[in-house]
């Protein structure tokens, strides 16, 4: 039976526990192209993966399980007119872990960050085809701004989805 198989068959049991954490070192890069390289149609190379996290280490989370990184989030921060706005460039989770949340639980971290250094809002691109990753955001409140068409070089059209938030939050956190 393949790894992957056994994998699911235990989680129907018990779900794995799952940690948290933020990019801290340089090894962890290929965890995190291996993951993205692997779920995303788009090939990225070393140093946009080093952008990313060298710039916003912070808004690189990882989901484990054990010392198996099953999950990452890639986001950044940036100045637009007279707004910051977060962006999320990247998620992905081992298929072998999906319908555990932790995709939903990557983008709330992630939320909940770029919340506490005031965000006005967070966009991000999806394949129009990504019914799974529709679903998630639309259940954070993204709203479907605009189509993209043929946006991605498999020639398949995307959607930009945003995230309006407050101008003040009263708690500092989104979940």
């Amino acid at each position: 039976m393949s790894e992957s198989k056994e994998t699911e068959q235990d989680f129907k049991q018990l779900p794995p526990e799952i940690s948290y954490t933020i990019f801290s070192k340089e090894s962890e890069l290929k965890d995190i192209q291996g993951l993205i390289d692997k779920e995303l149609s788009e090939p990225y190379s070393i140093y946009t993966y080093r952008y990313f996290v060298y710039n916003w280490p912070q808004l690189c989370i990882f989901a484990r399980h054990r010392d198996r990184y099953v999950g990452v989030i890639v986001c950044k921060m940036e100045s637009v007119g007279c707004m910051l706005q977060g962006y999320i460039a990247m998620l992905a989770v081992d298929p072998a872990y999906r319908l555990l949340k932790i995709g939903t639980t990557l983008v709330e971290k992630a939320i909940d960050v770029m919340i506490l250094d005031h965000v006005d809002e967070i966009v991000l691109e999806t394949e129009l085809t990504n019914k799974a990753a529709l679903r998630l955001y639309d259940s954070l409140g993204f709203i479907r701004e605009k189509r993209l068409v043929r946006y991605y070089m498999n020639g398949v059209d995307a959607l930009r989805l945003k995230l309006l938030l407050p101008w003040r939050q009263s708690d500092g956190s989104f979940s």
